[in-house]
């Protein structure tokens, strides 16, 4: 009787032929990925050893400012040109997290005739040289991985558009949080908040992309609401610019740094405000939604798709629209317990971690079977 659970199932699929100088075995997959603090160092902390449960033998190989910040949860090493070569010769599978990772490591794998296998999560933003050689690199990458997986439909779009051979819409599920660590009193008393003031929390890294001068731009808008207090989460270069403004301006806004309890900063939310200007398919949002708080984005990237009618959505450069939304929702409890409730509904709609563990099986197993074939 055919096996039902075979295509879920690790291992060379027919028509592949492995190297005969490797040793059998589970099929090896290396993941690389460079500098993450945030969502692609957690997207691979989340996949990586659900891969290993399902019988893939998986080794991390990564920057380690990565390997500092996250748990990969599977035999991490840390990158240099040294480790990848020995990674991707040891491999079956290639899979890069990022255009910069699978620029690493493309020479490597065409070399050994490894598959590659390209997760896109980033999109190129500035105008600069900078900018210019991404771009080259990213159609580089596109044109030589066997599958570029992209986080969103408009990275999706831009790698068919720079020549990808295979191309398909890859979203990425935010991990659970964890449970908070004080209670939603507990937390806003460490802001000194009144029982009745609303709190509108940013959880973000402090970089350019994510936009946080509209946040700021908010806060003074709505200086004259002494009930609405605002609260930015997270670390990053912007922190000290950040900081003078919000005292130059007198805003009601507290840099709280980086936390490993944010859950906690949900629990003690009213509103999460998501400021960037481009964003792939945020763990951010996810996070806030599946915690049951109302959210307000700007309308960039793959977020309208994530998020549905789930959130109020304005223009990435429209403060006034964006504070129009916080006071709204600040006066109106009822929508924010609708809004809160149709995010839930929203949510239930995405994939889960288990469900995108599943899927990066069947592509492993897609490309190693494209190469069987054309081996044969």
């Amino acid at each position: 009787m055919p096996d039902p659970d075979a295509e879920l199932r690790p291992g060379p699929p027919p028509g592949f032929e492995p190297d005969p100088s490797r040793p059998a075995g589970r099929t090896r997959v290396a993941m690389v990925l460079t500098a993450s603090t945030g969502g692609i160092g957690r997207h691979v902390a989340s996949v990586a050893p659900r891969l290993a449960a399902r019988g893939f033998d998986v080794t991390v190989y990564a920057s380690p400012v990565t390997l500092a910040a996250h748990d990969v949860g599977v035999p991490a090493v840390p990158l240099d040109a040294v480790a990848l070569a020995r990674g991707v010769a040891a491999a079956d599978v290639v899979h890069a997290h990022g255009y910069k990772a699978a620029a690493l490591a493309l020479p490597y794998a065409r070399v050994r005739r490894v598959p590659l296998v390209v997760t896109w999560h980033n999109a190129v933003l500035d105008s600069g040289g900078g900018a210019r050689a991404g771009r080259i690199l990213q159609r580089v990458v596109a044109r030589g991985a066997d599958v570029v997986l992209a986080a969103s439909s408009d990275l999706l779009a831009q790698a068919v558009a720079l020549g990808a051979r295979e191309a398909r819409l890859a979203p990425v599920a935010a991990p659970a949080l964890a449970l908070p660590v004080l209670a939603r009193d507990a937390r806003r008393a460490t802001l000194g908040l009144a029982p009745d003031d609303v709190l509108v929390v940013t959880v973000t890294r402090l970089a350019p992309q994510k936009n946080l001068d509209l946040l700021l731009d908010v806060a003074a808008r709505t200086r004259d609401r002494a009930d609405l207090a605002y609260a930015l989460v997270g670390s990053g270069p912007l922190h000290d610019a950040l900081a003078r403004r919000v005292v130059d301006e007198g805003l009601r806004v507290t840099l709280v740094g980086a936390s490993d309890d944010v859950a906690s900063w949900f629990r003690a939310s009213d509103l999460a405000l998501l400021p960037s200007r481009w964003e792939a398919r945020a763990l951010v949002a996810q996070e806030a939604m599946l915690a049951g708080v109302p959210l307000v984005a700007t309308r960039v990237g793959g977020i309208p798709e994530l998020v549905g009618e789930a959130a109020v959505l304005v223009d990435p450069d429209d403060a006034g629209a964006a504070a129009d939304a916080v006071r709204r929702l600040a006066d109106d409890a009822t929508a924010r317990r609708a809004l809160a409730d149709a995010g839930l509904r929203q949510a239930a709609t995405w994939p889960g971690e288990d469900d995108v563990a599943d899927e990066l099986g069947l592509v492993y197993r897609h490309v190693l079977t494209g190469r069987g074939r054309s081996a044969s």
